[in-house]
């Protein structure tokens, strides 16, 4: 029996609506309006088809969203002035520095110069920290987007063995925080591990964020496990995943698409953490 796909495009839908919602009713009890601003550097193409795409989204849930486009040969030093800007605006509510950046940029001292108050993509150490110690925090979009995906199947995450494939800041190690803390077992694997095949097999719930297009097969799949696609690649004229969607979706209980399952959830939870910075400002 085929598994049951996990639409992150419908499920994002109706996050939207609710944001929407949301936002109006601080914007009605307080006269507060959300306010994201995004920084992009450089003229790198799909950097820009993200922007744009963020910048829409705000525009369908009500979120104040401007754009600021900076030259590639920026000095650090003009950057992180526009940051230091924006933190003291009390208008701006979230800041996000869109990457990759030029060369001469560190991405760290952008990244740490962000009011961790206003970082609605959730890499400050400060919310990293927060996030590790179980405190209250904007969290990293994408595996928080990976989190209701797999609340949305129905099933407990409590008590489950996940396995988490890749090590990154921004998915890998973060999404592993956020199953423990909502009581999974959780194993994560890299390029290193020995006995992935076997160590997959065991995994109730089995996120994968490599970058390796169609690398996990039925091979690595528990019948009935949960598969929770992340990777996104370019294969001739296809987006395809890390993970052999036809293949696995036979013996999976619960599979995300690609396109259509963690993308669209990404923007969505940034959305969302920008109303949650705003929050704080009532």
């Amino acid at each position: 029996m085929a598994a049951n796909i996990i639409d992150g495009k419908a499920l994002s839908n109706r996050l939207r609506e609710s944001i929407k919602q949301r936002v109006g009713e601080l914007k009605d009890r307080s006269g507060i309006t959300p306010g994201l601003t995004v920084i992009l550097v450089g003229n790198d193409p799909a950097s820009a088809v993200y922007v744009r795409n963020k910048e829409r989204a705000c525009r369908q849930v009500g979120i104040n969203s401007n754009i600021i486009k900076l030259e590639e040969n920026i000095s650090q030093d003009e950057l992180l002035w526009h940051i230091d800007s924006l933190n003291k605006d009390k208008n701006v509510h979230g800041i996000l520095v869109q990457l990759p950046l030029p060369p001469q940029i560190d991405p760290v001292m952008v990244i740490n110069a962000i009011d961790p108050e206003k970082d609605v993509d959730g890499f400050h150490p400060v919310n990293v920290g927060r996030m590790v110690t179980g405190q209250d925090c904007l969290e990293p979009c994408t595996p928080k987007g990976i989190i209701r995906l797999i609340q949305e199947t129905g099933k407990p995450i409590r008590g489950k063995n996940a396995v988490v494939i890749g090590r990154s800041n921004i998915v890998g190690k973060p999404v592993s925080l956020m199953l423990l803390q909502n009581d999974a077992t959780v194993t994560i694997c890299h390029s290193k591990t020995s006995g992935l095949e076997e160590i997959c097999k065991r995994a109730d719930i089995l996120v994968v964020a490599i970058g390796r297009p169609n690398f996990i097969d039925s091979r690595y799949v528990k019948d009935g496990a949960t598969v929770i696609d992340v990777g996104t690649n370019r294969v001739g004229d296809k987006l395809v995943g890390d993970v052999n969607f036809e293949e696995v979706k036979q013996i999976a209980g619960w599979i995300t698409p690609v396109p259509g399952g963690v993308g669209p959830m990404t923007i969505t939870m940034l959305l969302e953490n920008t109303l949650q910075a705003a929050l704080k400002n009532e």
